[in-house]
């Protein structure tokens, strides 16, 4: 085959991941190896033997990140033990949004003392591949024999503002529909955040 053909073909397979299309529902998660906040690196391959994971991309100076930053917290204290422990990822470009350095990623996590992974996608490649758009924004994968399966896309739940006022628990609700074996309704909400700061766009 010449190599005009073969440029083409390749491009042609590159051409959803260009668009940024990101997961939907059903599609396998691909691993990651990203740089946790304590020095150590974290794969979706290291909870093969939980039942699923609750990737959240966020960051450290959104506020509608800080606003739902407490009800992750406990997101994760509901549900880890169950089998569906948070894994956060900070996905933003710290040139262009300094806050969200890799050194104050580590200074948010000890002064909120998170209880799960906070990961910082450097290349930015995990956050595109996803298809997240904001911060925060809520992937559940579920573990089928080994491949993590996306089952809830979108939003924390309804009310970013109040707690007190939360209708709609997405994120809740869906994982404990998978924990009954059940599918999560709705499988996608809106996510309501700040968008992602990528040079690239």
């Amino acid at each position: 085959m010449k190599k005009t053909a073969l440029t083409f073909l390749f491009g042609l397979l590159l051409i959803p991941f260009a668009m940024g299309q990101g997961y939907d529902i059903g599609d396998e998660a691909m691993n990651f190896k990203l740089k946790n906040v304590d020095g150590s690196y974290v794969s979706l391959s290291d909870y093969q033997d939980e039942k699923g994971v609750i990737v959240i991309f966020t960051c450290n100076h959104c506020p509608y990140a800080q606003a739902w930053e407490e009800r992750i917290i406990q997101i994760d204290r509901q549900f880890d033990d169950k089998g569906y422990p948070v894994v956060a990822i900070q996905p933003n470009d710290p040139e262009l949004q300094p806050q969200d350095s890799y050194k104050n990623m580590q200074k948010r996590a000890r002064e909120k003392n998170y209880p799960f992974p906070y990961l910082f996608d450097e290349t930015q490649e995990v956050y595109r591949t996803y298809g997240a758009e904001r911060t925060p924004h809520v992937f559940v994968l579920e573990n089928q024999s080994g491949d993590f399966i996306v089952q809830y896309i979108g939003a924390v739940d309804d009310n970013y503002k109040n707690p007190d006022q939360v209708k709609e628990k997405y994120l809740a609700s869906a994982v404990k529909a998978l924990l009954g074996d059940s599918r999560p309704d709705p499988q996608k909400t809106k996510a309501i955040g700040c968008s992602i700061k990528d040079k690239s766009k």
